[in-house]
């Protein structure tokens, strides 16, 4: 038995399969992941993300902290509410975790982080602060619910107080308002439009059933990796870990290099990774042949070493099979992948697959 969060009996009363993730007891989907993957692409779906772990740094150094344990620079951020993502790397370069931050004022940021590397995450943010006057606050007591799709922000308004939903509906993308015991993010790991709300956990199951009834479809982990998967967005663990850098997880332009005195966690690494030459292509791959194209899948490159599918799947929108894989650097956008034997054919190209309901790729 897992660790449940506050909407746990929601899912059984839906009817979920329940799987482990990462500890936890989580709905794989309510019956169909594909439709609820296409209700999020059309309307609007709901995920319940409280798994994921919410942490605050606040305190007279929270952003000279932050800006020793990100790669990306903290001190963009200006405007109350904006949301950075960034990765948080070890002295090898290798991603901690990949996270977004939000900015309250400059002695109070909110950071989550992902469900799987909560211990890991907890434990390397601890073990930095060092001689930082900074405090690390879990928030154990709160559920997150992601809305998303082209009717979600509308949907959901409909259930906040009058004035919080002005505020809500004026937020622009990558913002996020802080009103009384809710925190309305306009983020989202789709590729649609919609909300990350955070609420406490005892109000979190009246609004979850009151969202079901304005008509948003709850949907599972399985609609939710698709969904990424054709957004181009990464998955820790499969597209990069503490083994492999940004720079070879399609990740460079989180990295802030300037101003060039800011010595974050990891920049001597990277920096050395820079200068030894071109990183590997972090592609995306089109199946043209008929399969499924699965993670770790041999990719291989004419005149070139090998490459890696990192995430591979079925695309419901497209109706074809799409992947995220590491290849050689180079200049191609032709290659095959290796499944049981055969070499299928592949073209190589730039995610988004999908962004916005719209295909981003010629098929």
């Amino acid at each position: 038995m897992g660790l449940k969060t506050p909407l746990y009996t929601q899912h059984v009363e839906l009817g979920a399969r329940i799987v482990d993730f990462g500890g936890w007891d989580m709905p794989l989907h309510y019956g169909s992941q594909l439709e609820e993957h296409h209700a999020v692409r059309n309307a609007a779906g709901m995920f319940d993300v409280s798994h994921m772990t919410i942490v605050d740094i606040s305190g007279p150094e929270a952003k000279p902290f932050l800006r020793k344990l990100l790669a990306n620079d903290v001190a963009r951020l200006t405007v109350s509410g904006k949301a950075l993502y960034s990765c948080m790397l070890n002295e090898q370069g290798g991603v901690v975790d990949d996270l977004i931050t939000y900015y309250l004022h400059d002695e109070l940021y909110r950071v989550v982080v992902n469900a799987a590397t909560r211990e890991q995450d907890l434990a390397w943010i601890a073990a930095q602060v060092g001689e930082f006057d900074v405090t690390v606050t879990e928030q154990p007591d709160v559920a997150m619910i992601a809305v998303q799709g082209p009717d979600a922000r509308e949907l959901a308004s409909r259930l906040l107080e009058p004035a919080m939903r002005d505020q809500a509906m004026a937020l622009k993308p990558f913002h996020a308002l802080a009103a009384g015991d809710y925190f309305i993010a306009r983020t989202g790991y789709t590729g649609e439009d919609g909300w990350e709300i955070v609420l406490p956990a005892e109000r979190a199951a009246d609004f979850w059933n009151q969202l079901a009834k304005s008509g948003v479809r709850p949907c599972g982990l399985g609609a939710r990796d698709t969904l990424r998967l054709e957004a181009g967005m990464n998955l820790y663990g499969t597209d990069m870990d503490l083994g492999t850098s940004p720079l070879a997880s399609g990740l460079a332009w989180t990295i802030a290099w300037d101003p060039a005195e800011r010595d974050f966690i990891g920049r001597a690494a990277l920096e050395e990774q820079r200068a030894a030459g071109p990183a590997p292509r972090f592609c995306g791959l089109l199946l043209e042949d008929r399969g499924v194209l699965r993670n770790h899948l041999r990719v291989v490159v004419d005149g070139r070493e090998d490459g890696e599918i990192t995430s591979g799947g079925f695309s419901p929108t497209l109706n074809r099979s799409i992947a995220m894989a590491r290849l050689p650097a180079g200049d191609y956008d032709r290659a095959q992948v290796e499944v049981r034997g055969k070499l299928l054919a592949v073209r190589v190209v730039k995610p988004p697959f999908v962004r916005n309901g719209k295909v981003c790729i010629e098929l």
